[in-house]
């Protein structure tokens, strides 16, 4: 149950953003193997004025930070940002100097599920040790 946060430069198409998110996600489901229907995703838009970052970037910057279970192994960390990368790079044609990924795995106990259960009580139905 990855939760993804993705902020652009506002003026992007909507086949653009579609594009992102949709890459993200197939990332996800090739990489750490959660199952498809399994997509909880944000898309945010700044202005110029609110998006600062560093001259080396363009407008196509793109940060991508990702709330998902602990336990994915570094091999299947790696595989998600080469994935995120290539995907991106081909479809909406985004600079691979251009995206930054941040992952973050709060431990199971910290994640309220399923009627307020923690995840670490609940059958995920799917495997996080890949």
């Amino acid at each position: 149950m990855p939760l993804v946060k993705v902020e652009i430069i506002k003026g992007k198409s909507e086949e653009y953003k579609k594009a992102v998110l949709d890459g993200v996600h197939e990332a996800l489901v090739e990489s750490i193997k959660i199952p498809d229907h399994d997509r909880f995703q944000r898309l945010y838009e700044l202005d110029n004025t609110n998006f600062e970052f560093p001259e080396t970037k363009t407008d196509k910057v793109t940060l991508i930070e990702i709330n998902m279970f602990r336990g994915r192994s570094a091999e299947a960390k790696k595989e998600l940002y080469r994935l995120i990368n290539d995907k991106l790079t081909k479809n909406p044609g985004i600079d691979g100097n251009d995206i930054t990924v941040v992952l973050l795995e709060p431990p199971l106990e910290n994640w309220g599920v399923r009627g307020g259960k923690p995840a670490s009580e609940v059958d995920l139905g799917f495997n996080i040790k890949v």
